[in-house]
């Protein structure tokens, strides 16, 4: 196609306005003229032709140079490709009127071979739109990836051109990210003592109300109490774009993800503490629990189960103490994946949380699915549950909703997690033993076979992790739990050694 450089003098005639192009006098002077380009391209649809140009070039070696670039862009596209000859021919004419710079050839071509738009820069934000929109998992899993996304990624770095994003950008937020928290940290100290002073102040009296009065204003003034961004979350936060920035690398969006390479600090779990004579005194005398994750000794949990052995969940806190279910897997656990007879059980389902809605799903990774082996204490328990659930179902007759769960309500209906927790939670407190959560259940069930002194393969798999590493680096030292458990601190009767000791024998 034609394409050619050509002088131009923009001089006017002071009289008519009109340029004097070969007229002017100086048109021939060294550096007075610019120069242009022109580069006709395939005509549109309907016929009609159009072109490209441009000018106000320096020198005619400039012009030539931007000629090439925009005939480097047209050959892009095929003789035998109409479709990307029209893009790229519609890209030069709008690049052309608006006067934008030229796009990159390679760019150019990376993006007409993915099927991208030549026209625009895709930014991090619509990227991360797009993505979450085309991801097919379970709800919870896109609740993560959207709190991820709208709370942090595109309010900082969502404005950028994703071809663009680079390893400082990354460092930059996280750092932000850093510095916010410890500005949460100021604000929630601030709000919770004007609330505590206001707890403080009496209620009669025109001038304890007029203070009153200030400190609730003050107080609506103030951010909410929020949580501050830990390093776990900001692992999950990496890890979100990391995959969102993946998946644009597999789709020839982007050569290179950032997000692989920014080094932030790591997110360490923390270790399961034992509650030992001085923790709990301590706890006792300053209501401070000394680690995240506590576990009960032995005896501390087999005299919990003694307090709570009237309760309707008892199977369940039993199952859970020592055979290392899940809430959502214990929930969850059908009759029809339960086998007494065997002394066994498959967790092959859960009941999980979305916001505050409950739905069933699958077990969250492969060794999720596991067979778990029962002892002849917990065969025992669950027989005597499933005697008192037939009970029920008789006594609610035709209003029984049989769910063929293993733990129900009173009706037969689902258990909702999230109110199992609070149920849990009252038990604690009303038993007086130091306080552990319901997950922590879950992992004193790993000190008690550890310290039995059961392979830590097998329970890993009782447990469902994917990899022995984390069963070692979550769990206490078993010598620790063992030394715990040479002065019982809360024992309650004689039963409840037998009961924790023979359901520690799990191997078999």
């Amino acid at each position: 196609m034609k394409g050619s450089t050509y002088r131009r003098c923009s001089c006017r005639d002071s009289k008519t306005g009109k340029e004097l192009g070969t007229a002017c006098p100086r048109r021939n002077s060294r550096n007075h003229c610019t120069y242009s380009i022109r580069q006709e391209l395939p005509s549109r649809e309907d016929g009609t032709r159009r072109s490209f140009a441009r000018g106000g070039y320096a020198s005619l070696k400039a012009a030539q140079a931007d000629l090439d670039h925009v005939r480097a862009l047209l050959g892009l596209a095929q003789a035998d490709d109409p479709e990307g000859t029209e893009l790229i021919a519609a890209m030069l004419a709008e690049v052309s009127s608006e006067k934008a710079p030229l796009p990159d050839v390679e760019e150019t071509r990376r993006r007409l071979n993915s099927g991208q738009d030549l026209i625009g820069s895709l930014t991090v934000a619509e990227w991360l739109d797009r993505w979450l929109a085309g991801k097919r998992i379970r709800r919870s899993g896109l609740n993560r990836y959207e709190t991820d996304i709208r709370i942090h990624l595109k309010p900082r770095i969502g404005g950028r051109r994703l071809d663009r994003l680079r390893v400082s950008h990354l460092s930059e937020m996280f750092t932000a990210i850093v510095d916010a928290n410890a500005d949460l940290v100021e604000q929630n100290a601030q709000r919770k003592a004007a609330v505590a002073e206001l707890a403080t102040v009496p209620w009669k009296g025109a001038e304890h109300r007029a203070r009153r009065k200030a400190l609730k204003t003050a107080i609506d003034a103030m951010p909410p109490i929020r949580r501050v961004t830990g390093p776990s979350t900001r692992q999950h936060i990496k890890a979100t774009l990391r995959a969102a920035l993946n998946d644009a690398i597999g789709q020839q969006i982007i050569t290179f993800n950032p997000a692989a390479h920014v080094e932030i600090d790591p997110a360490r779990k923390p270790k399961a503490l034992v509650w030992t004579d001085e923790r709990v005194a301590k706890w006792q005398q300053t209501g401070e629990k000394p680690s995240p994750v506590m576990v009960w000794t032995p005896e501390q949990t087999g005299a919990f189960l003694d307090f709570v052995a009237t309760d309707r969940l008892y199977a369940m806190w039993h199952l859970i103490a020592f055979r290392g279910l899940r809430r959502g897997e214990a929930c969850g656990q059908p009759w029809s994946e339960t086998n007494l007879a065997t002394h066994s059980l498959t967790v092959s389902a859960q009941l999980v949380q979305d916001g505050w809605d409950v739905e069933t799903s699958e077990p969250k990774t492969d060794s999720g699915y596991r067979v778990v082996a029962l002892d002849d204490d917990t065969v025992e328990v669950l027989e005597h549950h499933r005697k008192q659930q037939n009970a029920d179902r008789a006594e609610w007759a035709t209003a029984w909703v049989d769910t063929g769960l293993v733990f129900t309500q009173a009706d037969g209906s689902w258990l909702h997690p999230g109110k199992v927790t609070d149920l849990f939670e009252r038990l604690v407190a009303a038993s007086g033993f130091p306080p552990i959560r319901l997950h922590d259940l879950r992992h004193g069930a790993a000190t008690l076979m550890l310290a039995a002194g059961i392979d830590v393969k097998i329970v890993s798999d009782t447990l469902g992790h994917s990899d022995t590493r984390i069963t070692r680096d979550i769990y206490p030292n078993p010598q620790e739990l063992h030394q715990a458990g040479e002065k019982p601190q809360v024992a309650r009767s004689g039963q409840v050694q037998r009961r924790t000791l023979s359901s520690c024998n799990l191997a078999a």
